[in-house]
């Protein structure tokens, strides 16, 4: 179903570091598909808990009217990148994860907002539990469960 890595020198083998990666990326890119058959790739925040992509967005808009009408997405985080003038190449470590995206609510959904801001905002835990409780009913929250994963790197 999921395509061979072509350069499996660069593929990495250890899931930990597949997680590590996933981890510590401040953003990742959605690519979702559109009606019209068109991809849509989109920057978003993101947390990795439990062996799936969380993320909130607005409850209209593009991405999700897209996941609404196709709920196979891809998700791409790159990590560490060095580029190499003289080699002409780049240092770096990405992970793609092909999973099923889908809206989530009630206890899951509050856990996914906290899990964010535990990530972005950790100094502001407090704050951002109000924030959460005033903002929750205007905010969809989406799960990818991941179905495929696949880490590369050049190191």
């Amino acid at each position: 179903m999921f395509r061979q890595m072509r350069r499996q020198n660069r593929k990495i083998e250890i899931k930990e570091e597949i997680d590590q990666i996933l981890n510590k990326g401040e953003y990742g890119t959605l690519a979702t598909i559109g009606e019209n058959g068109y991809p849509y790739s989109v920057p978003i925040s993101y947390v990795y808990y439990e062996k799936c992509i969380y993320f909130h967005s607005a409850k209209v808009g593009h991405k999700i009217d897209n996941i609404k009408n196709h709920e196979k997405v891809s998700f791409n985080v790159v990590g560490d990148t060095e580029v190499l003038p003289s080699k002409f190449s780049t240092k770096y470590e990405s992970v793609i994860a092909f999973g099923i995206a889908t809206e989530i609510d009630g206890e899951e959904k509050e856990m996914a907002l906290l899990k964010l801001i535990e990530k972005y905002s950790p100094e502001f835990l407090q704050e951002g539990k109000l924030y959460i409780s005033r903002a929750k009913d205007a905010t969809s929250v989406m799960k990818i469960s991941i179905e495929h994963m696949t880490g590369k790197a050049i190191k």
